[in-house]
């Protein structure tokens, strides 16, 4: 009876971790999204600016879409590694739902 409680507190705690890397990937999805609207406003731009703290700076075009693809490539491998860690949260959590049904269900 113990351990079926510790693997279900075991169990929320895990859950928790989900909700946590799918907010994460939320920010993510947001930050990426922003970044493609980006880069289809720099196609039909001649002047390009980037802003670093208070400050407005004129930017070439080519190195202003080069830093925002790297930007976005950066959170779309980070957004893999989120999917994989969720599914492995998700698969643990599975696991011990069986192996508390199955304990129950000798009894």
């Amino acid at each position: 009876m113990k351990e079926s409680q510790e693997k279900v507190n075991k169990i929320q705690l895990l859950e928790q971790n989900v909700q946590a890397v799918s907010a994460q990937k939320q920010q993510i999805q947001t930050q990426i999204f922003e970044l493609d609207s980006a880069l289809k406003e720099l196609e039909g731009s001649t002047d390009t600016f980037k802003i670093i703290e208070n400050i407005m700076i004129k930017t070439p075009k080519e190195k202003l879409k080069k830093d925002l693809e790297e930007k976005k490539e950066v959170l779309n491998l980070r957004m893999q590694t989120l999917e994989k860690q969720e599914k492995q949260l998700k698969d643990t959590i599975k696991e011990l739902q069986q192996e508390i049904l199955k304990k129950s269900e000798k009894k």
